[in-house]
């Protein structure tokens, strides 16, 4: 996955830091960190639409009295 760096004109004799990408990370681009497949981003983004949600039922609580 690296060599083309290794090989390149960049290598100045520095030891290599980043690890490659294993498991479903290696096979697919958008299915690593802040990807855009759609299992990854309702991941990501349970929470928030979680928290909107509610937000909105409390308004409409709010209103109803």
């Amino acid at each position: 996955m690296f060599d083309k760096f290794l090989k390149s004109e960049n290598w100045k004799g520095k030891k290599e830091k980043r690890e490659e990408y294993r498991g479903a990370k290696s096979g697919d681009t958008t299915c690593r960190n802040h990807g855009s497949c759609k299992y990854c981003e309702n991941n990501r983004t349970f929470s928030g639409k979680k928290t909107v949600v509610v937000a909105k039922d409390e308004v409409k609580e709010f209103f109803m009295y």
